[in-house]
């Protein structure tokens, strides 16, 4: 009997600890969906945009005192003494005895051995140093004191008849990138044409740390941050309003002046348009379930999500190591112009079109091998390759006002073109997140990650019908 009550006795409790439970877990239904709430709403929402001081000094402390803000003319040189120790290191490299590639690897382990082996022949004994000197100063080159850092730049004005209006572009270059990338797409850009009664004056700077212009002398310029510089630049050229164009890390600094000047900057374009926002990375990776809800005519540009992510993984290691330790392997590369060459040619391998990296000559032969060769002189003759890697570096460690000018909405009109072997890709609709006036997009079924090196003219093409449909845009307004 006394059995028999201590067993309802403890049914009872059972219960009643099951009522409890059923009573609490609403309580618990609530806070989980009112957290999950706050979640989205957080990342739905634009942060707040960082106070950047647009006189800030990156030079080294002791210049701020006598401010230099002239405008010098520039020249670029290659001295006998630098040329004699080139030829000296390729030509070691010719003599060293070299680990083979293994059978049918390609590209696939990195550089191809035997490819490369032409590759610095030519460098050492056909690239004409005295022609090609010649024609990476066809333009005119100049450079100027902005906030502490030496600047360099090409500017290059069109002769056009008084009924034709001469527009103002900047365009920024990226990594492994300098002023050259654009050599070929400038002369489309300058050349009026019956269509347009427009042309451009062109304005090429090399960002700090890259070639001829001066590096940050303490941390903290990170892509955005350079974009107050540039933009001081085009200030201190006289240009109140302008276009902006770029890829890569260009990208990041003309999206960031897009965001940062709204009421200077007439347009946008970019050939590598990607928003690096909580809420696109959510859509994406959500849409693995189901890819043709995100995207259903270029779905094999984001899906399937583990082979985008495999990719990823296995082409970004150099990032990695960039933006934790970019002095360590940048002191590695300027021992060494092969070095160097090697390093940075995988990178256009692999921008370039990463399925090429199965063929013996990684797809290079998209390109003038004397116009890879200038690029890696200018590293070469600067010795820059670190300091250009350090931009890496910044960018990660200046996140909140990184991640700021990725999640506030810019109203300056914008234009993307989105060549096939992009290394980042996203929808029309998800750009519109960021660009709420993004006009249009130009996909295409060829073309990497290097736009204007590799497809000038279609480079060109796009900036100026993107211009047109600026001018269009303002008009309406």
């Amino acid at each position: 009997m006394e059995k028999s009550k201590s067993n309802k006795s403890k049914t009872t409790q059972k219960k009643c600890k099951f009522r409890s439970c059923c009573a609490i877990l609403p309580t618990i239904v609530v806070l989980f969906v009112a957290y999950m709430s706050y979640k989205v709403y957080d990342v739905m929402r634009a942060p707040e945009m960082p106070d950047l001081d647009l006189d800030e000094w990156w030079g080294p402390p002791s210049t701020k005192v006598l401010q230099d803000t002239s405008i010098k003319q520039f020249k670029i040189e290659f001295s006998d003494m630098m040329l004699k120790d080139l030829r000296s290191r390729l030509s070691d490299y010719q003599r060293m005895k070299k680990t083979k590639n293994m059978d049918n690897t390609a590209w696939t382990y990195g550089v191809n051995v035997e490819w490369f082996q032409t590759f610095v022949n030519y460098w050492n004994t056909k690239y004409n140093f005295t022609e090609r000197l010649k024609y990476l100063n066809q333009y005119d080159h100049f450079k100027t004191n902005i906030q502490g850092l030496g600047i360099h730049y090409v500017r290059v004005k069109p002769k056009v008849a008084d009924n034709v209006k001469v527009l103002p572009l900047l365009l920024l270059h990226g990594w492994p990138g300098s002023v050259k990338e654009f050599y070929e797409a400038i002369p489309h850009l300058i050349t009026p044409r019956v269509d347009h009664d427009f042309v451009f004056e062109v304005v090429v700077p090399e960002l700090p740390g890259f070639g001829y212009s001066d590096t940050a002398a303490k941390p903290g310029l990170s892509p955005a941050v350079m974009g107050v510089v540039m933009r001081n630049l085009m200030q201190r050229l006289g240009f109140k309003q302008y276009y902006v164009q770029g890829g890569d890390f260009g990208f990041l600094v003309g999206s960031s002046m897009a965001t940062l000047f709204p009421n200077e900057v007439l347009g946008f374009h970019t050939n590598l348009a990607m928003v690096l926002a909580a809420k696109p990375l959510l859509v994406w990776a959500l849409g693995s379930f189901w890819p043709s809800l995100v995207e259903d005519k270029f779905t094999n540009r984001m899906f399937p999500l583990s082979e985008r992510l495999g990719f990823y993984m296995e082409e970004t290691g150099y990032m990695h190591l960039q933006c934790t330790k970019p002095d360590t392997i940048g002191l590695a590369l300027s021992s060494s112009p092969a070095a160097l060459a090697s390093y940075l040619l995988e990178k256009f391998v692999i921008g370039t079109n990463p399925n090429e990296k199965f063929n013996v000559d990684g797809g290079l032969g998209r390109y003038n091998i004397d116009d890879l060769i200038d690029d890696f002189m200018i590293y070469w003759v600067t010795g820059s390759i670190s300091t250009s890697m350090r931009i890496y570096k910044e960018w990660v460690r200046n996140f909140p006002v990184e991640n700021a000018m990725h999640n506030t909405p810019t109203a300056v009109p914008t234009w993307c073109l989105q060549l096939k072997y992009e290394i980042a890709y996203l929808p029309e609709f998800m750009l519109r997140w960021k660009y709420t006036n993004l006009l249009g997009v130009t996909p295409m079924e060829e073309g990497g990650h290097f736009a204007a090196f590799e497809m000038p003219q279609v480079f060109a093409n796009d900036i100026i019908n993107a211009v047109k449909k600026f001018r269009e845009f303002q008009i309406k307004k």
